[in-house]
C-alpha cells in the first residue's frame, strides 16, 4: 500500500515539473512576443511565484519520492536506468537554477521599463534569449527522465 502512495506522489511530481514547466515556457513566450513591459512584467511575476511554489517543491519532494519507492520496490540506487535519471535530474536542475533567477530579472526589467513608460532594455533581450536557449536541454532531459521511469530498459553503466 505504501508503495502505491509512494508512486503516486512521484508521478503527481513529475507531472508538476513539466507541467509548470511547459505552462512557464508558453506563457513566458508569449508575453514575451508582445514587447509589453506592463504584460511582461505581470507575467513575469506569475512565472516566478509558480516556479518557488510548484516546482521547487516538487523538484525537492522527487528525489525523496523516488529514493523511498525505489527502497520500496527493491531497486537498487546504481541501476543504469536510474544512474541515467539522477544524471538528467542534475541537468535539468543545472538549467532551472539560473533560469529562476532570470525570470526574476526579467520581471524587474519589464517592471522598470514599464514604470518608466520605456521600452524593454537590450539587457532585457539578452537575458530572454539566454533564459530561452536553457529551455530546451532541460526540455529534454525531463522527458529522457520520463522516458527513463517509464521504460526501465536495462542500462549497464560500470
Amino acid at each position: 500500500m505504501l508503495e502505491q502512495w509512494l508512486l503516486l506522489a512521484h508521478v503527481i511530481g513529475a507531472t508538476v515539473l513539466f507541467g509548470t514547466g511547459a505552462g512557464i515556457a508558453f506563457f513566458m513566450v508569449m508575453a514575451h512576443r508582445t514587447r509589453d513591459p506592463n504584460l511582461i512584467a505581470h507575467v513575469a511575476a506569475t512565472v516566478v511565484v509558480a516556479d518557488i511554489l510548484f516546482t521547487a517543491t516538487a523538484a525537492i519532494l522527487q528525489p525523496v519520492t523516488g529514493y523511498f519507492l525505489a527502497r520500496s520496490i527493491g531497486w537498487e540506487l546504481s541501476e543504469g536506468w536510474i544512474v541515467l535519471s539522477l544524471l538528467f535530474y542534475v541537468v535539468t536542475g543545472l538549467f532551472w537554477l539560473p533560469v529562476v533567477w532570470i525570470q526574476i530579472r526579467l520581471r524587474d526589467l519589464a517592471r522598470a521599463a514599464a514604470a518608466a513608460g520605456k521600452a524593454l532594455p537590450p539587457a532585457y533581450f539578452s537575458l530572454y534569449r539566454i533564459w530561452f536557449a536553457c529551455g530546451f536541454p532541460a526540455f529534454f532531459a525531463v522527458i529522457g527522465i520520463l522516458w527513463l521511469m517509464l521504460m526501465k530498459p536495462a542500462i549497464t553503466l560500470f
